[in-house]
Parts: structure tokens; sequence; C-alpha cells
């Protein structure tokens, strides 16, 4: 089970110890002028304690160190490693950007900005929030040092007042989890959300911890007796596996799926509680090694999903399978290969080697909107955050901004399909005009009727994951129907909606 660990239980970090990590990482890091960011990092922090007793140095390195595991760039392990120093210390911005030049002092200004993220009344809340989105669009990478600077709070946050921990881990599971989840980090995700959950909600992990973790271990043990037999499986057809794995559910989100009415806290009912991962050379690969498995292992009708041919809105890519295993056991299986399970566990930061990108492709993105000198977003990749950015400034009022971000950025999301296979995404109970006005505002406006998966529907049917929509016009329509505010979910199709019935004329 995840325990924070007290800070005398974890072991100092040195400089030796950041090199290691680099090295082993394949990044192509100048270690000279990591020396260096270490070195004013240690000027700078010197004499400096944190509330735990611990030097205060030891969180800038246990935050780089993060950001290498994460195979983020130079600029971005400088920054990480310098992110407290114009802050905390007297030296500043200036001396920074003198020393290690425009990129690495622009990242540790936007990390300076968002420094006072937290909850303090409604008004300042969503103002920091609105930083933080700004700070996104700009630059993905100051809220990627955020991340890695908050996940070693988490970790030593045992001697702060419990009040504290508890507002912090809110803050993780409302703000920084679900950003990670939209940016495809699924490994941090999972990470920040099983170190907040007891301290967000320590009556629910009670529950948790004493009646679901019992079963949950007998289940992880059953698995091992399946990755062998499917490791034989795929030797006898000739695949070759380059891992084969275990995957636990995180705790969080088995406590988060748990509470579904349709699992009823029932855990027999959970069929990806461990998934085996296997991974192997490439897609076709993949296909070949779940065609062996259902050679001897029944699947599931209707629990095949291939997310390589359609991959989820943030770029996962992988294919899954439940099966019936020896005993009755019911276990799903995950295939993919190394790229796949590199953004699967990374997402956007598993796109941060640039240098290895060429320098054809570097041009083509230089001249792509959003792409700016000293930043490497992928802008499609990033859709979501520009969009978000826009709506907030047109959202005046404070607790409409608060309630339509929960909806719009950090709910779960859904994906569906245009009639030419386009992948959507849309949250969770999204209906078919959030649809319409997403595709173009002339499509809702002139919206008049709905075919999901090739059937009508009506307008505040609420989308489900894979459906195919095909929205019906009427060109002879010009405004939106004043209802459909009621059904409409997102903050975008609602706000278009008001846009268009502001400028019609009485009849």
């Amino acid at each position: 089970m995840p325990q924070i660990p007290s800070q005398d239980q974890r072991r100092e970090l040195t400089l030796d110890d950041l090199n290691k990590a680099i090295k082993n990482s394949g990044l192509k890091i100048d270690l000279a002028v990591v020396a260096q960011a270490y070195e004013l990092a240690a000027l700078a922090h010197r004499g400096q304690l944190r509330s735990s007793g611990e030097p205060f140095l030891q969180h800038p390195l246990w935050t780089a160190l993060t950001l290498v595991e994460m195979k983020l760039d130079q600029p971005t392990i400088v920054a990480g490693l310098l992110h407290d120093v114009p802050e905390d210390t007297t030296y500043n911005l200036v001396e920074i950007e003198k020393r290690f030049g425009t990129e690495v002092g622009q990242l540790v200004t936007g990390i300076t900005k968002l420094r006072k993220l937290h909850y303090q009344g409604v008004e300042r809340y969503a103002e920091n929030l609105r930083k933080m989105f700004i700070s996104m669009a700009t630059d993905v990478r100051v809220v990627l040092i955020k991340m890695a600077d908050r996940l070693h709070n988490l970790k030593t946050i045992g001697s702060l007042p419990p009040e504290k921990q508890q507002r912090i881990a809110l803050e993780v599971l409302d703000i920084y989890a679900p950003i990670a989840n939209r940016l495809g980090m699924g490994q941090l995700k999972g990470e920040l959300e099983d170190l907040a959950f007891p301290l967000a909600y320590p009556e629910d992990w009670k529950w948790f911890r004493q009646k679901i973790l019992p079963q949950y271990q007998v289940k992880v043990e059953e698995v091992n007796a399946v990755i062998k037999e499917i490791r034989k499986i795929l030797t006898n057809n000739k695949v070759k596996v380059l891992d084969i794995h275990g995957r636990a559910k995180h705790h969080y989100s088995l406590y988060r799926k748990l509470l579904q009415p349709q699992y009823g806290k029932n855990l027999n009912l959970i069929y990806d509680l461990v998934a085996i991962r296997v991974i192997v050379s490439n897609a076709d690969e993949c296909y070949q090694a779940m065609g062996a498995i259902h050679t001897r292992f029944t699947p599931l009708p209707g629990r095949i999903k291939d997310y390589i041919a359609q991959p989820k809105p943030n770029h996962y890519q992988s294919l899954h399978t439940t099966v019936f295993a020896d005993g009755g056991k019911i276990i799903e299986v995950q295939l993919r290969d190394s790229r796949m399970h590199q953004q699967a566990e990374y997402g956007i930061a598993a796109h941060w080697q640039y240098k290895e990108l060429g320098k054809h492709f570097f041009a083509r993105l230089k001249k792509l909107p959003g792409f700016h000198a000293h930043g490497y977003i992928v802008p499609r990749k990033l859709k979501w955050i520009e969009e978000l950015a826009t709506w907030q400034q047109e959202v005046s009022d404070t607790r409409q901004f608060l309630r339509r971000l929960k909806i719009d950025a950090f709910r779960d999301r859904i994906f569906v399909f245009t009639p030419t296979g386009d992948v959507i995404d849309l949250p969770d109970e999204a209906t078919p005009i959030d649809y319409a006005y997403y595709i173009h505002t002339d499509i809702g406006n002139t919206c008049a009727g709905v075919k999901i998966n090739g059937k009508m529907e009506a307008l505040d049917t609420k989308l489900k994951n894979g459906d195919v929509v095909e929205i019906i016009t009427d060109k002879s329509r010009k405004f939106p129907n004043r209802d459909w505010l009621r059904f409409a979910k997102t903050a975008q199709a609602r706000s278009k909606i008001r846009s268009t019935l502001r400028r019609q004329r009485p009849a």
C-alpha cells in the first residue's frame, strides 16, 4: 500500500545521484551546466532548512531527479534545480538568466508566478488558476516542473499540520492529477493521486485499507502465474517479448471506480484491477501477440479495445483484451510497443527530447501556430490548453469559472468519433450539442438532430466512449434553441449559444 514516507526514511540525494540518473536516461544533457546550476542552488539555499528539518537543497534535487525520470530537456532540469532560488534567497531572476540563458530564466519566472497557487479564498484561488493556464499555454514545461515540485512536497509532507496536509492533498486531486491525466502522464497522475488520497480523504482511505486492500493483494498474487503462461505462449509463437509485467491499478483510481453504481464497491466486478502489460517490438506484433493469447485463453465478448488504430484523445495507444484465465480468473492484458509504453507513462513529457527530432521536422514545427522560439510545444497535442486559456478570459464570474473548469478541464474525459473516424475529446456526460459546437459554431447553430451509432437520438443524450456521432443540420435554421443551455455541458457550447442568441433579433 502507498505510504507517505517521513523525511528520515528518505535517503539524502547528491549531485552524483542526479548525474547518474541523467547518464542512465540516455538524455543529451551537459553535466557541466547541471553542476553549475547545482552549485548556484547550493550557495543560494545554504543554511536553509525545510519544515521537516532537512537541508532545503534536497527539495530542488528531488524535483530535478523527477524531471530526469520524465525525460525532459536540459533547460527544464536546470530550471527544476533553480525553481525556488528567486523566491527564497537573495539571488534573483536576472542572475539566473545571465548565467543560464533566457529559456531557463523564463521557466523559472513561470514557476515563481505559480508559487502561491493554493486555496486562499475563492477569488484569489481562481485568479491563480487563470495564471496557471496562461503559463501552460505559453510553455507547458512550467507546469511539469510544478508537478515535480508538488510530488516531492507530498512525499515529505509529514511535518506539516494535518489541516495543511489535507489542503495540499485536495489541491493535488482537484488540479495537478487531472492536468497530468490530460497530458497523458499516467505514471505521474497515479503517483500524485495515491500519495494525496490518504491525506485528502482519511476516513475513505481507512475503509479502503481495511476492506479492499486485503482482497487487492490476493488478486495481485494471482496474476504472476498467468504472466508465466503468457510468456510461454508468446515464445512458442515466436513473438519477441521485450518486457512483461503485472501493473496493479492505482489505489485512488480503484477507489473512484468502486464508488461507481455499476460496481457497488464489489472488487470482483473490476477486471482491470491488475493488468498484464506486454511490451513487444512494433504494432504488428501487438496484434500477433493478442491472437496467440486468444488461442489459449478465451476473450470476453465486447472487451477488446483497439487504442492503436484509434488512440485516446491524450494520445494513449495500446491494445487491450480481457480473457478468462485458468481457474476462472478474469484478467486484462495490454499490448503495446516501446514507443507506446513511453507515451502511456510520460505523455507529453515523452516528446521533449527535441534535439533528436532532426532539422527538417523542427523547421516544420516552427511554422505551426502556438510555437515560440524558446518552447518546444507540439500545438496539436495541446489544443485543449489553448482553448482553456481562451475561454477563461471570457468568464468574469469567479464561481462560474471554477464550476466550468471542473467540467471542461478536469472532469473525466470521453472520446467519440466523427463519421469519418476523427477522434473528438469531450468531458464525461457531454451531449450532441457539445459535440456540434466543438466541430464548428455553424454546425451547432444549425443543428436539427443527431445520429448516434447510426440511430436517431435526442439532443440531450449523454454521449459514451466510442460513440460515432453525426449531426443533422438544417440550413434554414439560424439560431440555437435556448433550451439547449439546460443540457449543454461545455463552456465552449454554452458561450457560443449565448453569444448567438444575443444577436437574435425579435421577429
